[in-house]
C-alpha cells in the first residue's frame, strides 16, 4: 500500500494578517497622495518662459522734478524717492513738497526723483505709463531690460485715466509688447505683472482676476480690472499680462491701509489704454462721449418706488440743460436700463459705456418712464473740461419728502432761487421734525421738485400729491440739495 504523507501546514494569526493588509492600505494611500500632488504641481502655471518673452519691452521710468521753492529734504538731505514710498501716506505727505516743515534753508532745495513702470507698444519708441508716474516732471529717463537709458519726451496725458504717453527718441528698433483684449478677461483667470515695485526692476508677481468693471470714487470713466497681483510703489504704469503674454491691463492703483499692498489692485483695461493712446498720439488730446446728465445708484427702495422688480440701471437726477440728453428728451426720472444693448446693471456701469462712444455717433437708450420700458436716440456730445460738468450724483440711500403730517414745514420756493438752480419750481423745506421725512433724510433748505414721479412747483401742488401718497409703500422724492439734484426714497 502506498504510504500517507502528511504535510504539515501553518496558518498566520488573524492580527498579522491585518498588519498585512493595513501596511499595503498606506502604502496606497501615499502614492494616491504624491500622484495627485504631482497632478496639481503640472497644473500650475509656468511663467518661465512668458517672462523671458516679454521683459524685453517693460522699462523703468525714473523722472526729475526740479522745486519750485523750499526744500524736500530734512537738515539739508533729501529723502530718497523709495524711502519715501515705503513710508505711510501721511509721511509721504508730511516730508515732501514746498510745505515740508523741514525744508526751507536758502539754497537747499533739492530736485524730487520718483519711479515707475511702463511698457513699449511700438517699435519707433512709444511707451504707456500713467500720468501720476510723470507728472510734473522736468526730465523723463527710460531705462530698458538691456541696462541702457534713454531720455523720453512726454507725449500728452490724460489725468482722467491717469494715462501718459511718453516717446523714446534714438532707440533704434525696439522691442515690444503683444497687445491682447481686456473686454475677453474672464475673472478667476491667471494674470501677471511685471515692474519695478520700490525700485526693484523687473519684479514679476502673479494673481488672478479678481474682478472685472470696477469703479472707483475718483475715476468715472475707468472700468478697472480687479486683481490680486502683488502690486505696491513703483509698479505704477507697468503691464498686466495674461497667459498668451499679451498685456491686457496698465496697473494703476492699490487699495490700501498701510501703503503697501494687501490684497486689492486695479489695473485700467488695455482696451480702454489703447484708445487713449491712439487719440494722443495722432491728436494730442482726448475726446469722450458727454450725455449731459446726474446720476444715482437704484437701490431696493427707488427700485419699488419706480416699479423694478430688483434694483437695476442708473437713475437720472437731473438733466443738464443743452446737453445731449435733454435734445434726445430725457428726463429726471428716467432710469436707463440699455445703452447701445448693453444692460446696465449699476450706475457706475453707464458713464464709461458713454465715453467710449465716439462723439457725434448716435446711441440707442431703453429707459424706464412711468412704469413702462421706451427707447430713445441720443447723439452724444463731447464731454467738457473738468470742472464744466459732472457725471455722476451722490449715491442715496436715504430719501422723502413731506408736509406737516411728515413732520415737514415749507414754503414756496422764491423765483430768484428757481432761477439759480435752473428749476420751474417747487417748495423750500424749512422746518423738519421726527417723522418720514426726516427718517427719509429730507433736510432744511432742501428744495423738493418732484415727489412719487408727479411735479411739484407750488405749495399747492405739494399738499395735493401728499394728500394722495400711498401709506406703507416706498416712493420717491426728487430734491435739490446745494444746487445738485438727488432721489430719495420716503415711506409714509
Amino acid at each position: 500500500m502506498p504510504r500517507k504523507i502528511t504535510v504539515a501546514t501553518r496558518t498566520l494569526p488573524a492580527f498579522r494578517i491585518d498588519k498585512v493588509l493595513g501596511a499595503l492600505l498606506m502604502m496606497s494611500v501615499m502614492v494616491m497622495v504624491f500622484w495627485s500632488q504631482g497632478v496639481a504641481a503640472r497644473s500650475l502655471p509656468d511663467f518661465t518662459g512668458l517672462v523671458e518673452e516679454n521683459s524685453g519691452a517693460v522699462v523703468n521710468i525714473s523722472t526729475t522734478t526740479e522745486p519750485k521753492g523750499g526744500n524736500t529734504g530734512f537738515g539739508g538731505m533729501p529723502f530718497d524717492e523709495r524711502q519715501l514710498e515705503q513710508m505711510p501716506e501721511f509721511f509721504q505727505h508730511f516730508f515732501r513738497g514746498p510745505q515740508s516743515p523741514f525744508g526751507g534753508s536758502p539754497g537747499g532745495a533739492q530736485p524730487r526723483r520718483s519711479m515707475g513702470s511702463g511698457f513699449i507698444v511700438s517699435s519707433d519708441g512709444y511707451v504707456l505709463t500713467n500720468n501720476h508716474v510723470v507728472e510734473g516732471a522736468d526730465e523723463i529717463v527710460v531705462r530698458l531690460n538691456d541696462r541702457r537709458e534713454l531720455p523720453a519726451k512726454l507725449v500728452g496725458t490724460d489725468p482722467r485715466s491717469d494715462m501718459a504717453v511718453l516717446k523714446i527718441e534714438d532707440g533704434g528698433d525696439l522691442p515690444v509688447v503683444k497687445v491682447g483684449k481686456s473686454r475677453d478677461l474672464k475673472v478667476g483667470e491667471w494674470v501677471f505683472a511685471i515692474g519695478s515695485p520700490f525700485g526693484f526692476d523687473y519684479t514679476v508677481t502673479a494673481g488672478i482676476v479678481s474682478a472685472l468693471g470696477r469703479s472707483l470714487p475718483s475715476e468715472n470713466y475707468v472700468p478697472f480690472i480687479q486683481t490680486d497681483v502683488a502690486i505696491n510703489p513703483g509698479n505704477s504704469g507697468g503691464p498686466l499680462f495674461n497667459m498668451d503674454g499679451e498685456v491686457v491691463g496698465i496697473n494703476s492703483q492699490i487699495y490700501t491701509r498701510s501703503g503697501g499692498f494687501m490684497g486689492v489692485s486695479f489695473a485700467i483695461p488695455i482696451d480702454d489704454a489703447m484708445n487713449v493712446f491712439r487719440q494722443i498720439r495722432d491728436k494730442g488730446m482726448v475726446s469722450r462721449g458727454w450725455l449731459g446728465v446726474l446720476i444715482q445708484e437704484v437701490n431696493r427702495d427707488l427700485a419699488e418706488s419706480f416699479g423694478l422688480k430688483r434694483p437695476r440701471g442708473a437713475l437720472i437726477a437731473e438733466v443738464m440743460e443743452g446737453s445731449p440728453a435733454e435734445q434726445a428728451g430725457l428726463q429726471s426720472g428716467d432710469i436707463v436700463l440699455e445703452y447701445d444693448g448693453d444692460e446696465v446693471q449699476f450706475s457706475s456701469d453707464l458713464p464709461p459705456m458713454v465715453g467710449r462712444t465716439a462723439v457725434g455717433e448716435t446711441a440707442r437708450l431703453t429707459v424706464l418712464r412711468g412704469g413702462e420700458e421706451m427707447t430713445l436716440e441720443v447723439e452724444i456730445g463731447q464731454l467738457p473740461d473738468e470742472g464744466q460738468a459732472q457725471s455722476q450724483a451722490p449715491s442715496g440711500n436715504d430719501g422723502g419728502s413731506s408736509s406737516a403730517p411728515l413732520g415737514m414745514t415749507i414754503e414756496p420756493l422764491p423765483a430768484e432761487l428757481a432761477d439759480s438752480l435752473g428749476v420751474p419750481g417747487g417748495v423750500v423745506v424749512t422746518d423738519i421734525g421726527r417723522g418720514p421725512a426726516f427718517e427719509a433724510g429730507i433736510r432744511p433748505k432742501d428744495v423738493i421738485t418732484e415727489i412719487n414721479r408727479r411735479e411739484v412747483r407750488s405749495v399747492s401742488d405739494f399738499r395735493e400729491v401728499v394728500s394722495s401718497l400711498p401709506e406703507g409703500r416706498a416712493v420717491s422724492v426728487r430734491i435739490v440739495r446745494q444746487g445738485r439734484a438727488l432721489y430719495l426714497v420716503m415711506k409714509p
